[in-house]
């Protein structure tokens, strides 16, 4: 776990909460610990972009008269956690990295937002995002670019950048994510913490951007309504497990959200489980260090006892995977957000050489007519059937989270290099997290090693549609041979934050 046990900024959420409920800390000095680091850290990292200390103090001071009275509010009572800069806040600044947004204040929370404060949760601040959460590096032109806590000349990815670089720091103890294309598992990976990707569909939209009728969007609520998820990105999957029991299940607003059992996750023991693991889908190859760490873990599993495959679907043909993932995402981010397609067309990595098939996919489905929309929705079905079919004869399946580990800031579109090859910025960063979007199903991210040069590297471990619960059981059991969470050394301080330009 973290450098030094005593250091409380790096305890799992749920244990922070055990010590706020048991009264062996208080919740007010729990915000008072988080607020200093962010005063001390932030302003080389920039993970956190609106703070509302006054606000989350008077919160805490409630928290402790409460439990004074015996009165517990929740899972995470007291426990101070950092949102996203997607969701909305009630009166606290939502921006989505959006000049047009700069001074939107919500009169309303997010759902996920009001149902982690009604558990306890007291909400700091939110953390940054790339301009309507559209990169895989955070950098916009209201707070500026934030910077990965293990190396601040590496990105900590996007879109949930912010939230992984200040949980990952310390920052906070628990954030509030988003998912499209890997916004929640490629930051994850970058700032070596844990990331779930529910099931599509199992946690509530309402109330995330830019998905909203604001300015510079159509009016037109909910048009994203594929291959988008909500989840947690924390320091243990225990911290995952509370979070989901706590944002999951109907919400009045989105009727696609079905009832959640609350089936227990127990995992079978590990001569029970049977385990694929692959180092490469389609055409897009991975790093030398990210192949040996999946490989090395395979062998440390197999070691352990579980049942351990390198096995991949032969039917999923990734090219269609990735083409359909952006000709549905395309089609639905310009029905939500014309003023995003417009700008995305003018950003370079709309502009640049880069060949990927999503690319192609997403500049294609922005301009679909609904024929070939449902046309897409059609091939959609077919994949996930496939990829079912081959979760159906295993308990999980893991794959690398990205080519490499995160990469050193540079213009949105450039390539990147792996093994001093370059690779097309999309293929490097969601190849391996955007067929994921595409089938459903969920993915939890969990620490795997370390590069060569300290960097994180992670994995994706992959269950059918609906088996969450479970997944992440099983994902605790494979934690023992992962690496686990480790605090990153503090970032020299700071003369400034760049800004895009």
């Amino acid at each position: 776990m973290a450098k030094d046990s005593n250091d409380r900024a790096f305890l799992p959420a749920h244990e922070l909460g055990r010590l706020i409920r048991e009264r062996e800390l208080g919740a007010v000095e729990a915000v008072r610990i988080y607020l200093d680091r962010i005063e001390k850290l932030n302003p080389a990292l920039n993970a956190v972009v609106t703070i509302q200390a006054e606000a989350a103090l008077e919160r805490a001071e409630q928290a402790d008269r409460a439990l004074s009275r015996g009165v517990v509010w929740g899972l995470f009572h007291g426990v101070p956690v950092t949102i996203k800069d997607c969701f909305e806040t009630a009166g606290l600044r939502t921006t989505c990295g959006f000049t047009q947004l700069s001074g939107h204040v919500p009169a309303g929370d997010a759902t996920v937002v009001s149902r982690l404060c009604h558990a306890g949760a007291i909400v700091l601040g939110k953390t940054n995002v790339p301009p309507l959460a559209a990169d895989f590096q955070t950098d916009n032109p209201v707070f500026g670019r934030t910077n990965n806590p293990w190396n601040t000349a590496c990105t900590p990815g996007g879109s949930s950048g912010g939230s992984a670089a200040a949980v990952a720091a310390g920052l906070s103890a628990l954030d509030i994510g988003s998912d499209l294309g890997g916004s929640i598992r490629v930051p994850s990976h970058f700032c070596g913490v844990y990331g779930f990707k529910p099931t599509e569909h199992r946690v509530s939209s309402v109330g995330h951007l830019p998905d909203a009728d604001l300015p510079g969007m159509s009016g037109v609520r909910a048009s994203l309504r594929h291959q988008g998820v909500y989840g947690p990105i924390a320091r243990s999957i225990q911290d995952l497990r509370l979070a989901m029991q706590v944002i999951e299940g109907p919400d009045p607003l989105a009727p696609a959200v079905p009832p959640v059992s609350p089936v227990e996750g127990h995992a079978p023991r590990p001569r029970q489980l049977r385990i694929a693991w692959t180092d490469r889908l389609g055409g897009v190859a991975v790093g030398k260090e990210t192949s040996d760490a999946l490989a090395a873990f395979a062998a440390r599993l197999s070691a352990a006892g579980f049942e351990v495959h390198q096995a991949a679907p032969q039917d999923w043909d990734l090219d269609d995977v990735w083409q359909t993932w952006g000709e549905i995402a395309g089609s639905e981010i310009g029905v939500a957000c014309p003023a995003l397609v417009r700008g995305l067309l003018r950003l370079d990595l709309w502009r640049s050489p880069d060949r990927s098939s999503m690319r192609r996919g997403l500049l294609r489905g922005l301009r679909l007519n609904l024929r070939r929309y449902m046309a897409a929705l059609a091939r959609r079905d077919r994949l996930i059937a496939v990829a079912e079919q081959f979760l159906g004869e295993w308990d999980c399946w893991l794959c690398p989270v990205a080519s490499g580990p995160a990469f050193t800031h540079r213009k949105s579109g450039a390539k990147i290099e792996i093994d001093g090859r370059p690779i097309d910025y999309l293929d490097a960063a969601a190849a391996y997290t955007t067929p994921f979007n595409l089938s459903g199903n969920p993915v939890l991210v969990m620490p795997l090693a370390k590069s060569a040069d300290g960097m994180p590297i992670g994995v994706q471990v992959v269950a059918r549609r609906w088996a969450d619960e479970r997944l992440l059981a099983i994902g605790e059991l494979l934690d023992s041979s992962g690496a686990g969470y480790f605090a990153p050394p503090e970032p020299a301080p700071a003369s400034g934050v760049s800004v895009a330009g």
